[in-house]
């Protein structure tokens, strides 16, 4: 990708309408999609008795995020790419798809909807912990290779899908493969490293559990 097509941008950029308007629907997306996942990984460890662990909890997770992604994703494709994810914006940027100063707005907007949606759930299911993601069973090094290769594979599909100018009609099934590309992501990595593959999911629960152990 040329470096000339990297764009700053201008400080101006952040008051503009339409970048605002853009900031609010990735807000809007990323609380949906982080309320939905959350949420039910909550329910089902609510209902099992501490079972997220086991290999249906597993399955929900991939079901219930995949589900939810495709709904972020395809309410706010029209208003800002629905991004959802910090790693996805931060690829956009590189490949001069979008401005740093618009993808500093969509950053904070992602991790402002995580964490709102980590203190509603809190709240609503009368302070149940959120879920947290930690290693398991792996070291550091080797869980940072499992969430690059994983995150590699999700924004490859985002690009594939909804940015690349040529993708022609393939644009119509972005939001349910780049949900699809989640779940399976998350059957892969989840009993090691949680398969978060999303700063922002990441950062809500950690910021309302005060956990930040890896």
């Amino acid at each position: 990708m040329p470096i000339n097509r990297i764009a700053i941008g201008t400080h101006q950029e952040v008051y503009h309408p339409g970048a605002l308007k853009a900031a609010l629907a990735e807000f809007i997306c990323t609380f949906i999609f982080v309320f939905a996942g959350q949420g039910s990984g909550m329910a089902y460890n609510k209902l099992s008795g501490d079972g997220k662990s086991t290999p249906a909890g597993l399955i929900a997770a991939a079901i219930a995020h995949a589900f939810g992604l495709f709904v972020a994703v395809s309410v706010g494709a029209n208003i800002s790419g629905g991004h959802v994810n910090p790693a996805v914006t931060f690829g956009a940027f590189i490949g001069g798809n979008i401005t740093l100063f618009r993808g500093i707005l969509y950053w904070i907007a992602q991790l402002l909807g995580s964490t709102v949606a980590c203190f509603l759930l809190r709240f609503s299911t009368g302070g149940l912990e959120t879920g947290t993601f930690a290693l398991s069973g792996i070291s550091c090094w080797e869980g940072l290779v499992l969430e690059i290769v994983m995150t590699f594979g999700l924004v490859y599909t985002v690009y594939a899908t909804a940015i690349d100018p040529k993708k022609g009609d393939l644009g119509t099934i972005a939001p349910i493969a780049i949900g699809f590309i989640v779940g399976a992501n998350i059957l892969v990595g989840g009993a090691f490293s949680g398969a978060s593959m999303n700063p922002a999911v990441s950062f809500g629960p950690a910021v309302v559990s005060w956990s930040w152990a890896r």
